[in-house]
């Protein structure tokens, strides 16, 4: 039975989840790639205010396609999380409490996880036509100049995750890989 997950995600919230927890979020979500983040983590280096409350933010690691008429967003899958490893740390410290993405974290990102208490989603890649069903609005909140990559608000309902890395570190990728070679014995 998937868990049912309104943002924002408190860190006490967000530690109650264990690796492998299918979820369904809903709520606002946020999304942001590398150029995003850089700008997010030069502000905030400058003391300046970031575009977005990061308090109990997700991010949502997608550069989705322009929406058709009457639809909220294009195509929206996942991109290669790795890419923003070198900025997930500072931005779990100014609040972030998830992140949605594809693919393996850095230790850095793991254990500021762990430090804060936030958790790693996991999206199905190569689904994001199906994923763009479960955004209800999309709006762009900064860096328009980036296009698909601006930052933006999403409100999601029931939008599908899995937990992949959870607060205490627990990785699904390693934990997964070894059940399925213990089963084959």
């Amino acid at each position: 039975m998937p868990v049912a997950i309104r943002t924002p995600l408190s860190r006490e919230d967000a530690r109650k989840l264990r690796a492998g927890d299918s979820c369904l979020l809903s709520g606002v979500i946020y999304t942001a790639r590398d150029a995003a983040h850089k700008r997010l983590c030069e502000l905030a280096a400058q003391g300046k205010e970031l575009p977005i409350d990061m308090k109990d933010a997700v991010i949502y690691y997608v550069g989705p396609t322009p929406a058709r008429p009457g639809e909220a967003i294009g195509s929206a899958g996942p991109t290669t999380s790795y890419r923003m490893d070198a900025y997930s740390p500072a931005l779990i410290a100014m609040g972030g409490t998830g992140m949605i993405g594809k693919g393996k974290r850095g230790s850095g990102v793991i254990a500021a996880m762990r430090e804060h208490g936030a958790v790693y989603f996991g999206a199905i890649g190569g689904c994001g036509a199906l994923l763009s069903r479960c955004v209800r609005k999309a709006e762009i909140v900064a860096y328009e100049d980036l296009g698909a990559e601006a930052l933006r608000r999403l409100e999601v309902e029931d939008f599908p995750v899995v937990v992949v890395i959870d607060s205490e570190g627990n990785n699904l990728y390693e934990t997964g890989r070894q059940a399925y070679l213990a089963a084959r014995g």
